[in-house]
Formats: structure tokens, C-alpha cells, sequence
């Protein structure tokens, strides 16, 4: 495995900058830009292995792995007494735990955001679909 593989890399259709964007959240900043899907993160990759490779050299410590990580399936969330508030009498309308609901409400949230940006790069989402 190579140190690279600790790390998350992603690339992402973006409509703003009608790209693709390839980013490392954890470790570098920034991220590279291009109109092939596969390039950027090829260029990505490389990106990856240059910064690690210039953070030895400056015997800098690297951040904690993104890739492949554990989860407790726990986390903590602050937010605004009337939020907290709505949020548990939409529960209790619909006969729910504060905590099943909030967990479904993140989901539909994020597989909404996955389907739009599937649908925005054209139905790409890296699987391979049988055609009928």
C-alpha cells in the first residue's frame, strides 16, 4: 500500500466552474480542475503523492487517514434550541424517535445530493449499469 492510499481523493462535476474538480480534503488544499473525468484524477493522484512525498522531505507529520477509516456511527450535533425544537415535534408527528428521524432526514439529504450529481454529470457514477 502506498502512503497515498491513506487518503480520500475525490472528483466532482462542478457546475460553477463547468469542470471537474479533483480535491484531497484532509490534506492539501486546493485541488485540479479539468474537463476529463479520468485525467483529473490521474493528475490528482499525482498531486496526492508529490505533497506527501514534500511533507517528508520537510519531516513534516502527515494529517490522519480520510480513506478506509472506522466510525463509531456516533457523532455530536450543535445546533439552535427552535431547531432542536422543530425537529423533535416533526419527529414525534410522525411517530419517531428524534434520533430515527434525523437519520433519515441525513440520508434522503445525502443520497439527494448523490442521484443530483450523477444526474448532472450525465449518469456517470462510476458503476456499470447492464443496457437493456
Amino acid at each position: 500500500m502506498k502512503p497515498s492510499d491513506q487518503f480520500l481523493k475525490l472528483v466532482e462535476w462542478s457546475e460553477e466552474d463547468q469542470c471537474y474538480v479533483g480535491t484531497c480534503p484532509g490534506l492539501m488544499l486546493g485541488g485540479i480542475h479539468g474537463r476529463n473525468e479520468a485525467q483529473v484524477y490521474k493528475e490528482l493522484c499525482q498531486a496526492v503523492d508529490e505533497w506527501i512525498k514534500i511533507q517528508g522531505e520537510d519531516q513534516e507529520p502527515l494529517p490522519k487517514a480520510t480513506a478506509k477509516g472506522s466510525y463509531s456511527g456516533k457523532f455530536v450535533v450543535r445546533m439552535d434550541k427552535s431547531l432542536h425544537q422543530a425537529l423533535t415535534v416533526a419527529a414525534l408527528r410522525e411517530g419517531k424517535s428524534l434520533n430515527t428521524y434525523c437519520v433519515s432526514q441525513l440520508q434522503r439529504a445525502v443520497r439527494g445530493r448523490s442521484v443530483k450529481q450523477r444526474s448532472s454529470t450525465g449518469g456517470r457514477s462510476g458503476s456499470k449499469r447492464k443496457s437493456r
